[in-house]
């Protein structure tokens, strides 16, 4: 699949985006021409520091069959899209909270979406 990395449709991505104190990217050329307003650009030589990222990825797509590449399961509605990361996020942060206070009880993510009776 290639990527249409053309300044002026990555500038108009850039200019929708939320902003950020700060974005990182690869070392492509042309993101040193694009403005940052009101933060600042920083392209990162490797890909050391993407491992947080590149894990909760990883657990989304693990958790969420919607988001699992060359699935047959996708989500046609956008909301329902957000609903499913929305309550993901939830338990998995419940879930990460009891770990943190009981780490040697086992626990899946699916025992966390609920809320506590």
């Amino acid at each position: 699949m290639a990527y249409d990395r053309e300044p002026e449709r990555l500038q108009a991505l850039l200019d929708t985006a939320p902003a950020a104190r700060q974005y990182y990217s690869d070392q492509l050329a042309a993101y040193t021409n694009l403005v940052y307003y009101p933060s600042q650009h920083a392209a990162l030589p490797n890909t050391s520091q993407t491992y947080s990222v590149e894990g909760g990825n990883a657990e989304l797509r693990h958790y969420l069959g919607r988001l699992v590449r060359r699935s047959r399961c996708f989500t046609r509605s956008l909301h329902a899209l957000g609903d499913a990361v929305t309550l993901f996020v939830y338990a998995w942060n419940r879930r990460q909270r009891f770990r943190r206070a009981y780490p040697k009880y086992p626990t899946h993510v699916l025992q966390f979406v609920y809320p506590p009776s």
